[in-house]
């Protein structure tokens, strides 16, 4: 909803965004090139004796006709607001040049390197968005659990939450927020690598938050790799064409979708229908 209103308000857009070819290049190179052309943009336009502002507007308008050409709405949204963003919390701060965000900018492959961009962005599990998950049916309490892009460790705090005594491993791509996840999760072990190249086998549950496009392939990697009776956990969006074999609805919290491996559907839950159970 959003590209369509700003391309219907600058149909300019529309057209320079038609001749990238930024969606063809590896994420996160499309949206540094976006925040690249905002900063050459707003510094060529200072070199050339521009109002500040007028300037500033120059490299906004370049960085998000370059942003409008990347792939996914989540994409170009951060490809779109990474320089106006950035330009104006440094110009906020004295002292620092123009293109110090350019550093900022290089500083979040450390921390979020290219392989991690490609799926989900970053979003933390809010602490109580798995409640419930331990009353499923069926779903007794799993012996180990592997959180699959644990992040800073938000979801492993969550699944903790349910089952206390489970041994919890966090898997986790990025060098940094692994290293802050083991700080916040010491009960945990936190293993370095890609959760699509990592083997799931030997996992009672796995969980993730991911993107709408990547169940399909989190469904079958979970079906070739985990044994019958596992659990595949996924908060917000389902296996598209699968039937859950438990879900957690209800105002205010985000879907949680549980799939048992091997199995046929067996209940769905909605929390403002079962008796004594309401929101917290």
């Amino acid at each position: 909803m959003i590209q369509a209103r700003i391309l219907s308000a600058f149909p300019r857009l529309s057209r320079l965004s038609r001749l990238s070819r930024l969606s063809r290049l590896p994420w996160p190179l499309p949206a540094v090139l976006a925040w690249a052309a905002g900063w050459a943009g707003w510094q060529t336009g200072l070199a050339a004796g521009l109002p500040a502002g007028l300037a500033w507007l120059g490299g906004l308008v370049m960085g998000a006709a370059l942003g409008l050409a990347c792939a996914g709405g989540w994409r170009r949204l951060l490809a779109m607001v990474g320089f106006p963003l950035a330009s104006l919390a440094l110009g906020a701060l004295p002292g620092w040049p123009a293109w110090a965000w350019l550093l900022l900018s290089a500083g979040l492959l450390l921390i979020y390197p290219l392989g991690a961009w490609r799926d989900a962005p970053f979003f933390p599990t809010a602490s109580d968005a798995l409640r419930g998950l331990n009353q499923t049916p069926g779903l007794t309490a799993p012996l180990r659990v592997l959180d699959a892009g644990s992040g800073l460790g938000h979801g492993l705090l969550a699944l903790r939450g349910e089952w206390p005594q489970a041994r919890f491993i966090g898997l986790e791509r990025s060098r940094v927020l692994r290293l802050l996840s083991a700080w916040r999760c010491p009960w945990a072990e936190l293993q370095g690598g890609d959760m699509w190249q990592a083997s799931w086998a030997g996992n009672d549950l796995v969980y993730l938050f991911q993107r709408p496009e990547s169940m399909p392939r989190a469904w079958a990697k979970a079906q070739q790799e985990l044994n019958l009776g596992s659990w595949l956990v996924s908060l917000e969006f389902a296996v598209p064409g699968v039937a859950p074999d438990a879900s957690l609805q209800g105002p205010g919290r985000r879907p949680v979708w549980a799939y048992r491996i091997g199995s046929a559907p067996v209940a769905a839950r909605n929390e403002d229908s079962k008796p004594g159970h309401g929101r917290r």
